[in-house]
């Protein structure tokens, strides 16, 4: 659905710049920050790649959602609960390596099915409002994994190692030591090209799921699932199980994530327990938003984009604010500003776009019943 505005525009200028604000300021800002933060292109490129490793997955599992009609998917939070939870017994059993990255993610899946089905089924009951909905159901959801891993864990839960458990017996530690398996996905197989070292094997897995989620739009399914997003009514009456689609798009992203937080864990290293998820759809869905997606459309572009464009000003921006201000602080309120500041103004245009189309097919169907009478008058 086209929003009006950007068709009235006088030319292709003029609609690209409309489409593309958002990317564009950020361009132009670092355009600056990057010159004042004094940092070398060596060390820019090595920490852009690293983070497209860490975080591309996890924002590609938002891609499904916004497909099906369901927005931007804050639920992706509960994906890394489940991702967490699968890492935390991974540990206590104590495999390592790469049998346990996919030990970690096999105990994780039924988990992020499940918590998946119950976002699905709320949500379905929350048409038009999924996006705060998801949001309130992961602080909800929150709640009760930290009872579990706080007072469940190795007291209902079996936990038997030291290194896990809290000194009092139950409970889990604050932050998790993931040497075992640290950086096993990103050296897997990687290369160096002078002092750039690019993680092949992270980026294959990350390719291989663009692929996935291309080939899906193909299936039926997928199709399905474009079709509830157009138009929920006509897909009904298409013969389109509506809810089901809706259910299914949020089980998809919400397993992807666990994935996703599982490799983003692996390469950090340590897991914070009971904080590593808290931030995790907040940021996913900011650098969608600044890589040109919006409410309605998201493409696996978008995704690249807005890693690189989001954490070039995550790098960059206490170091220009310490140089251009004296004040390290300056960056880190910068970051803040743009997590939150950028879904309340992507939010807020999608609102105020979606009254304009509203008022735009008011005016057009009283123009047609107005045709209609001088028509039968003149008859």
């Amino acid at each position: 659905m086209k929003d009006q505005s950007l068709t009235r525009a006088k030319s292709p200028l003029a609609r690209f710049v409309i489409s593309n604000a958002v990317p564009i300021l950020f361009i132009v800002l670092l355009i600056f920050a990057i010159p004042l933060s004094g940092f070398s292109t060596d060390y820019l490129i090595n920490e852009i790649i690293t983070r497209l490793g860490r975080n591309s997955f996890l924002v590609i599992s938002l891609l499904i959602p916004v497909m099906a009609g369901m927005g931007l998917n804050f639920g992706i939070v509960l994906g890394a609960m489940a991702g967490q939870i699968g890492l935390i017994f991974m540990l206590d059993w104590g495999v390592v390596g790469i049998p346990g990255i996919l030990l970690a993610m096999l105990i994780g899946t039924p988990i992020a099915i499940l918590l998946g089905l119950l976002a699905g089924t709320i949500l379905n009951r929350a048409k038009g409002r999924e996006m705060v909905t998801s949001m309130i159901l992961g602080f909800f959801i929150n709640g009760i994994y930290q009872l579990t891993i706080l007072y469940g864990m190795g007291s209902l839960i079996p936990i038997t190692s030291n290194k896990i458990l809290l000194p009092r017996g139950y409970g889990v530690r604050n932050a998790l030591d993931l040497i075992s398996v640290r950086k096993v996905l990103d050296n897997m197989w990687s290369i160096n090209i002078g002092n750039i070292s690019i993680p092949l094997g992270v980026f294959s897995i990350i390719i291989g799921l663009c692929i996935f989620v291309y080939w899906f739009t193909k299936t039926k399914l997928g199709q399905d699932m474009r079709a509830v997003g157009q138009d929920m009514q006509v897909a009904a009456t298409a013969g389109i199980n509506v809810d089901r689609t809706r259910t299914l798009s949020i089980i998809i992203s919400t397993v992807l994530a666990c994935f996703g937080q599982i490799i983003f864990l692996q390469n950090i290293g340590t897991i914070n327990t009971y904080n590593s998820h808290d931030q995790v759809g907040t940021f996913a869905i900011a650098a969608l938003l600044i890589g040109g997606a919006s409410v309605v459309k998201a493409t696996i572009p978008n995704v690249f984009i807005g890693i690189t464009l989001f954490h070039l000003t995550f790098i960059v921006a206490p170091r220009a604010g310490k140089e251009l201000l004296g004040q390290a602080q300056i960056g880190e309120f910068f970051r803040v500003f743009v997590s939150y500041g950028i879904i309340a103004i992507s939010l807020a245009l999608y609102a105020w776009r979606r009254q304009v189309e509203k008022e735009t097919e008011r005016r057009q169907a009283k123009a047609a019943i107005k045709a209609a009478i001088e028509d039968k008058a003149e008859g």
